[in-house]
């Protein structure tokens, strides 16, 4: 049996969109193995990183930042207060609201994942030298902005 890669008809293999295609999906999977080891998800981890650096928010707020959509940031938030990561309280301001904020343990864990995803970069990006990661950084960005505006 070959084990060698298999090869993408040429017409595909130089495109951008086949190769972002492509490596978002090895990027995609480095990332779930990564959060795996934590129990926990991308989302778990965008929902954590945006409470330990901006501070409690409402849920819909947080779906908004985090491009989560509403009922994935309920699920998500009900196994994080399971876990002890966040609690959910009554703004104070619209008691129709809850507040969501990031305990202790909470912030520790999105630090831990945060190191995780620097770990997954790294791996990722191997073959890259640090200017050519600045470089596809900078790209990846402007394309991006360019189709969040449209």
């Amino acid at each position: 049996m070959d084990n060698a890669a298999p090869q993408s008809p040429a017409g595909l293999s130089t495109t951008a969109t086949w190769l972002l295609n492509q490596s978002a999906s090895h990027a995609a999977r480095l990332l779930n193995e990564g959060f795996a080891a934590h129990d926990l998800r991308g989302y778990h981890y965008r929902l954590l990183t945006a409470l330990a650096e901006d501070g409690p928010a409402s849920q819909a707020d947080l779906g908004r930042r985090c491009g989560i959509d509403r009922s994935d940031v309920v699920a998500a938030i009900n196994d994080l207060a399971g876990r002890g990561l966040v609690v959910r309280a009554p703004d104070p301001a619209d008691r129709r609201r809850n507040v969501i904020s990031a305990t202790d343990a909470g912030t520790d864990e999105a630090r831990r994942m945060g190191a995780t995803l620097e770990h997954v970069q790294a791996d990722l990006l191997a073959p890259l030298s640090a200017t050519e990661r600045e470089q596809l950084t900078r790209l990846l960005t402007r394309l991006l902005h360019h189709h969040s505006r449209h």
